[in-house]
């Protein structure tokens, strides 16, 4: 699929979605939203992508969230609700099974945060910035920030960022708990790569087993949660990729995995 306001790669297992509106601070527009639904709609049956990652072009920003253009014309509330049912990407990342990296380097604001708090694992720069700042344009997050935050950092402190519209750098959002790992500016997307790439030299099944192990068993209470993960963990048991391993462990060497 051609796609205009992302830019989509494939390499070693690897698949790199960029938000490619660099003059706008790659904020989303109709288009970009069509678009990210419809490339995580199609990663979500793809077998040969083991990992994704996200980011930004221009290095000043991840998204800054909604294109404020968009915003200054009324909207029919029904038409608007089901326009955005239509492309809620984010709902849709939730159905991938790969794991998912975000790659942080600027701002990372409103919907843009958003879209960040919807992956999986979270590498920002220590000098970016980080915020629901829907509050200044008198609305709330509407992808998700609402409850995907709390998740994160707790009542407290998400109720504080949202009904402030306050932004973090990168560094106390690590504090906090928003991000899993801040570096310098010039190395997030090296960082953000080196971990997609090791992530994607493991068993494939594996991975995804252990993403839905942690995923669902989240939303369940434990006993229910330990119950998938011992299915789960049993399943793997059957799989080829588990001889593999017991036997390159064995005989030194790497081992060379199939996804059976």
């Amino acid at each position: 699929m051609h796609y205009t306001t992302i830019r989509y790669e494939v390499e070693d297992g690897v698949a790199t979605i960029t938000l490619d509106r660099p003059d706008v601070l790659n904020a989303m527009n109709g288009a970009m939203r069509q678009e990210l639904t419809a490339c995580f709609t199609g990663l979500v049956t793809d077998d040969d992508v083991r990992v994704i990652l996200l980011t930004g072009a221009g290095g000043r920003a991840f998204s800054a969230g909604a294109d404020v253009r968009d915003f200054v014309e009324p909207q029919a509330p029904t038409r608007h609700r089901e326009t955005r049912r239509r492309v809620e990407f984010r709902q849709v990342m939730d159905r991938c099974p790969q794991p998912i990296i975000a790659a942080i380097r600027g701002y990372a604001l409103g919907g843009g945060l958003e879209l960040a708090l919807a992956c999986d694992i979270r590498i920002a720069a220590d000098d970016a910035q980080l915020g629901l700042t829907e509050i200044n344009l008198a609305i709330i997050p509407g992808g998700g920030g609402t409850q995907r935050l709390p998740r994160l950092i707790g009542r407290g402190k998400a109720l504080e960022m949202i009904l402030t519209g306050m932004r973090v750098r990168g560094d106390e959002a690590f504090r906090l708990g928003i991000v899993e790992r801040v570096v310098p500016a010039a190395e997030v997307l090296s960082a953000a790569r080196e971990l997609a790439h090791t992530l994607a030299s493991k068993a494939p099944i594996a991975l995804r087993y252990a993403k839905e192990a942690v995923v669902k068993g989240l939303e369940l209470p434990l006993a229910d949660g330990l119950r998938i993960e011992q299915d789960l963990s049993t399943l793997l048991r059957t799989t080829e990729d588990r001889l593999e391993g017991a036997r390159a462990f064995l005989e030194k060497r790497r081992p060379k995995w199939t996804g059976r």
